[in-house]
């Protein structure tokens, strides 16, 4: 082997050492970065809150990272936990009649909480099915996220045809996207999970998850319905 080919050989090594440690030290980096952020974030919101006495930044010569998060979380939970007798359903609901009495107010908190209620409702199967429609002409087949029956209106004058709700995500930010009301028939869903087709539209397909290779093929894009 000459000199010339040595080095080739000891540079390709070089490069794939380097693209391996890249590929594992990526992922980290990055998770590590934007949970850091979170939670620097929320003590950002929550510390100033929190009284003198029982902020822990005062005594200690650095600040206490993710102190503010433990506290929204714990805030959080008594509120759910008072809510659920009578004293705290009642004063839940003077708030929230206090609320109805603000216009642009009112609007916009009964429509975040109806999405927080059909989203973290427990009974709620909303967004726990990955689906293809053909979207957006026919012949091109666009992953979707299940939301719920159509209801409301739009079902009342979609009564001739047996609709559901559907997020189509866009790539490579999955949170934005478009709402579309489509005949069940026209659904495929789909055996991956709702994060691992989430992983594929923020990858642009780049990232697939694994298909056993001992299931059929699905040829009618029309089965399988029952379960949306």
């Amino acid at each position: 082997m000459s000199e010339k080919q040595k080095r080739v050989g000891a540079s390709r090594r070089l490069r794939n050492y380097f693209l391996t440690g890249l590929i594992i030290v990526a992922p980290l980096a990055i998770t590590a970065y934007l949970t850091w952020t979170f939670v620097g974030w929320v003590d950002s919101w929550v510390k100033p809150y929190i009284p003198t006495i029982y902020n822990p930044d005062n005594y200690l010569p650095f600040a206490v990272p993710g102190f503010g998060l433990l506290t929204a979380l714990f805030l959080i939970t008594v509120i759910g936990f008072l809510t659920a007798n009578l004293v705290g359903r009642s004063i839940i609901a003077f708030g929230e009649s206090l609320l109805d009495r603000m216009p642009l107010v009112r609007s916009l908190y009964k429509g975040l909480k109806q999405i927080f209620e059909t989203v973290l409702a427990e009974q709620s199967s909303s967004f726990k099915q990955a689906a293809l429609i053909e979207y957006p002409r026919r012949g091109l087949w666009s992953i979707v996220f299940i939301a719920t029956d159509t209801k409301g209106e739009v079902n009342h004058r979609l009564a001739e045809q047996d609709s559901i709700s559907v997020f189509l995500p866009t790539t490579p930010n999955p949170t934005s996207g478009f709402l579309l009301f489509v005949p069940r028939e026209d659904v495929m869903i789909l055996d991956m999970s709702v994060e691992e087709a989430a992983k594929m539209v923020i990858s642009a397909g780049l990232v697939s998850p694994d298909y056993p290779k001992t299931l059929p093929l699905r040829k009618d894009p029309k089965r399988n319905h029952e379960s949306v």
